[in-house]
């Protein structure tokens, strides 16, 4: 057991083309966004595991004697090479009875509780005892935005736990700022936080943990994932509407729409998936020799590809404000996610001077959004010496 604190981090992600036309067996491109969650583990000698979640409002602790008696031979020995199956509903019915919880606990505090139970549990207990630990959790990432939060929450506790139960190696070097592991030790980390989505989740695709291990860029189709070896670095303007939305209800509504029109809803799933593969020759293109006409591409694309969603039936008057908006500063915006309400993307040409974004920011935060200036293309889960963290994560993570 690793007697050191670790700082880790790991990206959140944006759909940049493919929403919903995914569904129905096209391709989806994932891009990690540089908006990212962070962790702290600290090891002590108290007796006890506790949990912070200052996002959230979440503070737990357990003593360890305690949970070191509960039978946790539900876990499953197979849990220890990653190679783990979906968590049952018997497992999950358990570790609520361990935290506490009642048996009708679905909340996200609750779920974000029982993930970081579970793998705590199944990682650290080929330990002779259980470790004290502390560990507290802080993230950039607005919650239930469809931008890969708690898939992010789950790569860094993946990778911090088994770091500190020495299942896989530290691989900061004295002195680095910041550090990645091999990609051996990517995959068995993202073996244990696809778990860890499997208990917020119930069956999601995996792709959100996989592009925050991974970072970069992925293409996602039928269950497939692959990633895009080389990304330029572009610059995007994250808004959020901050308007709910339900992902089941309009994943519904479009299923329903192709069924009623199916000679016109299909072929503009089919022009989806010709815009994510025009999108991913252009970025590779612009991986090696950036031209000022690639960005009319993407915007072109982008443009195209907001009005085939409305036309799906997934936009809201919230979206289309937010492209009128930052048309009205010329430049191109589209949902991403799920829609009706919830996030968009701009795209950010580098020619853009900054008081052109400062004043675009102000007219979206005046109609009640919540704008980030990032990048995507992002670094997958690091770790990190605490003298590269800002001073905004540092205090964070000091529940200041």
């Amino acid at each position: 057991m690793l007697s050191e604190v670790l700082l880790v981090s790991a990206p959140g992600k944006v759909i940049l083309h493919g929403e919903h036309a995914v569904v129905h067996g096209k391709i989806a491109l994932a891009v990690a966004l540089n908006l990212r969650t962070f962790l702290r583990l600290q090891p002590h000698s108290n007796g006890k595991v506790c949990l912070n979640l200052p996002n959230i409002g979440v503070k737990r602790a357990w003593d360890v004697a305690r949970l070191q008696l509960q039978d946790t031979s539900f876990l499953e020995p197979g849990n220890a090479t990653g190679d783990a199956a979906a968590p049952t509903s018997e497992q999950v019915e358990k570790l609520k009875e361990v935290a506490g919880f009642p048996k009708d606990g679905a909340d996200p505090e609750c779920l974000a509780v029982l993930a970081f139970l579970y793998l705590y549990l199944s990682i650290c207990r080929k330990q002779r005892t259980l470790p004290s630990l502390d560990i507290t959790v802080w993230s950039e990432l607005p919650t239930g935005a469809g931008l890969g939060s708690s898939a992010a929450y789950s790569v860094c506790l993946a990778a911090a736990l088994l770091t500190a139960c020495e299942a896989i190696p530290n691989p900061q070097n004295n002195g680095e700022s910041t550090s990645r592991w091999t990609m051996e030790d990517l995959e068995l980390i993202n073996k244990w936080a696809f778990q860890g989505e499997r208990m917020i989740h119930g069956n999601p695709s995996g792709v959100d943990n996989t592009i925050s291990a991974w970072g970069g860029a992925l293409r996602y189709q039928q269950g497939k994932i692959s990633s895009i070896k080389r990304l330029p670095a572009l610059k995007i303007l994250l808004t959020n509407t901050k308007v709910p939305r339900s992902t089941k209800a309009l994943v519904a509504s479009v299923r329903s729409r192709l069924l009623k029109f199916p000679e016109i809803v299909a072929p503009l799933l089919t022009s989806i998936n010709a815009i994510s593969l025009e999108c991913e020759r252009t970025l590779e293109e612009m991986a090696s020799a950036p031209a000022p006409e690639h960005y009319l591409v993407l915007e072109e694309l982008i443009d195209i590809n907001q009005h085939h969603l409305n036309a799906l039936g997934v936009g809201h008057a919230s979206l289309d404000q937010l492209c009128q908006v930052t048309m009205a500063h010329g430049l191109h915006s589209k949902l991403t996610g799920a829609g009706g309400g919830g996030c968009g993307i701009t795209l950010l040409r580098p020619d853009l001077e900054q008081p052109e974004v400062e004043a675009m920011k102000q007219a979206l935060t005046s109609c009640g959004f919540d704008c980030w200036e990032t990048s995507i293309g992002a670094p997958g889960v690091s770790i990190h010496s605490a003298a590269s963290l800002d001073a905004q994560v540092q205090r964070a993570l000091d529940g200041l």
